[in-house]
């Protein structure tokens, strides 16, 4: 009893702060501080704690705001303002001063400042503006459509504050000789990134033994292009991590692959394979290539086919042919697209390589994702079920959308999985999206289910603009991707992480 007396005894007289306490804050959370409304406020952090325990000394907002000093104020507006609040004004005081320092501030803006010359004015400095959050449904994943498209009169009001917030910590530098380009600037730091990058590369492969690991860490993020053709082989289990071993590889895989070409490309016209090189359709899916690319891709497809009976070749495989090609071509020639390459400069005995060299990479990617290929093609109808379930949970109104107006994810996405979005994206986004896939324990069979969740994600307020079946259909099978580059393609790779580390390793968290 005594000692529950004694504990009352101790609640009771324990009026004072303690560490830990909830105690009120005045700065982003909350509006800013008002000496009339919070007059008893101050009075009450006046007192002087009772008890021994050391606590913090609590600043009110003005003498927060008399020790900092804010790079925008240039004169004494707001300390005009906080004084006349704390009088009993007439609201024609109130609105002569309001309206001095508006012409005040526009003024100061209108004319250049000691640090900014006219020319930095007439050549603003381009500012990245951190996306506006999105409102309506907070989920785990916000469209990056949301955030990266506003309308102009918000852009137009918020410029302003957001110029002003992010030039604080850099200050407008003019050189003696003239004025700074910031773009020379950014361009000359984004070399010199890439260089530190290929560097990091270059030492790596130049090792007597390759660590993979390190090696697939530094390709998530992109793959320099001198590069890649080598970053590719190793990744895909092509070529050993041992320097030595990988000219004797090379030469024994390109041998097994010219043997194979022997022993079944005459026998493309014989009954046993007639259907199969029929289904090839070299003419109608090649025709607008070179013959000479026509006659590698022929091959290359059908013998994979004629190896691989389970699956024969289904189309869709013959897309998967390019990235490799174009890829290893890069070695000898600048190309692009596989379209506009050249290859009547390239030795033919090096455009043998690069074609046994294409037929055991796209192999080594197909043996991840052979039953997207064999009969009904179960495996893309089961990713196709799970990207439904998973896009029901991190956006249920684009997923109700799509319901409500009979549009059936088998009728957009089929091809997204059959042909890894290549039909969707450019080449060079698709290059530069492998890049990720190869560096990712399996990349092309599982983590291609959450990049086409987040690209789908990507167009939500398109989705929900469409109105009608016939639109969102020709919308989701016609996406506007022609001008992507790679910093597209990065920020969908960040969105499609970011729903792994949410549901991957938790796969009941996406099904109701």
């Amino acid at each position: 009893m005594a000692s529950d007396g004694a504990r009352k005894q101790f609640w009771k007289r324990s009026n004072s702060k303690l560490p830990g306490s909830i105690q009120h804050v005045y700065g982003a959370q909350h509006p800013p501080f008002d000496p009339l409304l919070h007059g008893t406020l101050l009075k009450s952090t006046a007192k002087m704690p009772t008890t021994p325990v050391k606590a913090k000394r609590v600043s009110t907002f003005q003498e927060f705001e008399s020790n900092t000093s804010d790079a925008w104020d240039a004169g004494e507006d707001d300390d005009e303002l906080l004084a006349m609040a704390a009088e009993s004004l007439n609201s024609e005081v109130v609105m002569e001063t309001a309206n001095r320092v508006l012409r005040n501030h526009s003024q100061r803006q209108g004319r250049p400042t000691l640090q900014e010359g006219p020319e930095l004015q007439q050549k603003p400095r381009p500012e990245a503006e951190p996306p506006s959050p999105p409102s309506g449904d907070l989920r785990l994943v916000k469209s990056v459509s949301e955030s990266h498209t506003s309308c102009p009169a918000e852009s137009a009001s918020d410029a302003a504050p957001l110029q002003r917030s992010q030039s604080l910590p850099h200050a407008a530098t003019v050189t003696l000789g003239g004025t700074s380009d910031p773009s020379t600037l950014g361009s000359s730091a984004l070399s010199e990134r890439e260089a530190s990058r290929l560097d990091k590369f270059k030492q790596l492969l130049a090792g007597p033994n390759t660590d993979l690991e390190e090696l697939r860490k530094l390709s998530w993020s992109g793959i320099p292009k001198p590069v890649r053709p080598m970053t590719w082989k190793l990744l895909s289990g092509y070529l050993p991590a041992n320097v030595d071993r990988r000219p004797a590889t090379l030469q024994r895989k390109q041998k097994e692959y010219f043997a194979f070409i022997e022993h079944y490309y005459d026998s493309r016209n014989d009954e046993v394979h007639q259907d199969t090189y029929r289904q090839v359709g070299i003419l109608s899916l090649f025709r607008m290539l070179p013959e000479v690319l026509c006659l590698i891709f022929e091959r290359i497809l059908f013998i994979w086919a004629i190896r691989h009976p389970a699956s024969g070749y289904v189309q869709g495989i013959n897309d998967l042919v390019t990235p490799f090609f174009v890829v290893f071509i890069c070695e000898y020639i600048e190309a692009e697209e596989v379209d506009t390459v050249d290859v009547s400069g390239v030795p033919a005995e090096v455009l043998r390589n690069i074609e046994a060299d294409t037929y055991w990479c796209m192999s080594k990617l197909l043996d991840g994702i052979q039953d997207n290929y064999t009969f009904a093609q179960p495996g893309i109808q089961m990713k196709v079920k799970m990207l439904e379930e998973l896009v029901s949970r991190i956006d249920e109104q684009v997923h109700r959308h799509l319901d409500q107006h009979e549009v059936r994810y088998l009728q957009f996405a089929f091809r997204w999985m059959n042909n890894l979005l290549m039909r969707e994206v450019p080449l060079r986004c698709t290059i530069r999206l492998w890049d990720t896939y190869q560096s990712e324990p399996e990349g092309f069979s599982h983590f291609h289910l959450y990049v086409c969740a987040a690209f789908l994600v990507r167009w939500r307020k398109e989705i929900l603009e469409e109105k009608d079946f016939q639109e969102l259909l020709l919308f989701l099978q016609n996406l506007p991707t022609a001008h992507w580059d790679d910093e597209d393609i990065s920020l969908l790779l960040a969105e499609a992480y970011r729903l792994k580390f949410a549901f991957a390793d938790a796969p009941n968290h996406y099904k109701k």
